[in-house]
């Protein structure tokens, strides 16, 4: 169990060193941005929907075998 959480954590790592050369992803329209003088807060609205729709997919087939 730790060897697979072990690998998890890698893949994750991965996937956020990966995602800053993706350039459409947190630019979707539906994704917020608020800016209030020194603040900014960053809401990726339809990102998380459409990721979260790929990883279903590719969960469910891989799964199914």
């Amino acid at each position: 169990m730790l060897v697979v959480l072990g690998v998890l954590v890698v893949v994750a790592g991965a996937v956020l060193l990966l995602a800053g050369r993706i350039p459409w992803l947190g630019r979707l329209p539906g994704d917020f941005v608020l800016r209030r003088g020194p603040v900014t807060v960053y809401f990726p609205l339809v990102t998380s929907i459409v990721v979260s729709i790929l990883l279903t997919i590719l969960v469910n087939l891989f799964w199914r075998r």
